[in-house]
């Protein structure tokens, strides 16, 4: 069985907006990565989110005046079926204020939930698993939105893991590629996020994260073709056995027809 004595990579999912230029936002479902649970264990992973923008990349990468605002609560649970299966399920809860040129300011309150499954395919040479999972949500929890529309959407996730050292501490990488089918107007997805992580102490653990999406070519009006990058720096510490501590802060360095959006997360994550 694969040795776990430190929380392991976990990925967060661009996955939040409501604008009928298409500006990309984000939340954070947190889990293993590529990692799949022991069976009978669990972990929770409950937390805030607060990001703001004060302008979108248009066409070309520059920015266009525009006011975003948004707190994401939100729960990440996995369960362990067996050591190759583990069970996803994340609601989340969305209260956002949006404008742009020409148009008024929105507020709006959203309800969304995840679920699926990870599967472990081998770890002969690392973790190599596969996820899918189904999401229903309202227009502040999906990439984009015009009308602030509902959707749905169907991922499958290629994730691989490994452990490493450097200057004689532990780290970890964790890289995932995925490919959602939204429903509606709304283009197709591409994800694309990296977390590299070193651990410090015993209670200690820092971790540098990217996270990507791209739109495909199926939109239709009034979507368009739109990317969205971000950047984070997370520290995460033990606070005792099983419970730990998240708090990190991200900016979005370059984009097409996407929110120019910066934000800061806390989390508590238990395992047991």
């Amino acid at each position: 069985m694969r040795s776990r004595e430190h929380p392991p990579a976990h990925r967060r999912r661009p996955i939040a907006a409501a604008s009928v230029l298409a500006a990309c936002c984000w939340s954070w479902p947190v889990h293993a990565g590529a990692w799949t649970l022991p069976a009978g264990d669990t972990q929770i992973i409950s937390g805030a989110i607060y990001s703001t923008a004060t302008a979108t990349f248009d066409d070309s990468g520059g920015a266009v005046p525009a006011f975003y605002r948004k707190i994401l609560l939100q729960s990440y649970a996995e369960h362990g079926l067996t050591d190759k299966l583990t069970l996803i399920l994340s609601p989340e809860y969305a209260i956002a204020t949006e404008a742009g040129p020409g148009r008024p300011l929105v507020h709006a309150d959203d309800f969304a939930i995840e679920g699926g499954l990870r599967y472990l395919l081998t770890d002969c040479f690392g973790i190599l698993s596969a996820q899918a999972s189904y999401k229903s949500a309202g227009a502040f929890d999906m990439s984009v939105s015009a009308n602030n529309d509902s959707g749905s959407e169907v991922e499958l996730r290629l994730l691989y893991g490994a452990n490493f050292k450097i200057f004689g501490r532990d780290g970890y990488v964790d890289a995932e590629v995925g490919q959602r089918w939204i429903g509606g107007a709304r283009p197709n997805e591409t994800p694309i996020d990296l977390t590299v992580g070193v651990h410090f102490s015993e209670k200690f653990t820092v971790m540098a994260q990217s996270f990507n999406i791209v739109a495909g070519g199926n939109g239709k009006p009034p979507y368009r073709y739109y990317r969205s990058h971000k950047l984070e720096l997370a520290f995460v510490q033990r606070l005792w056995k099983g419970v730990y501590l998240e708090s990190g802060a991200y900016i979005s360095p370059t984009g097409q027809n996407s929110l120019v959006e910066r934000g800061t997360d806390a989390s508590i994550w238990v395992y047991f």
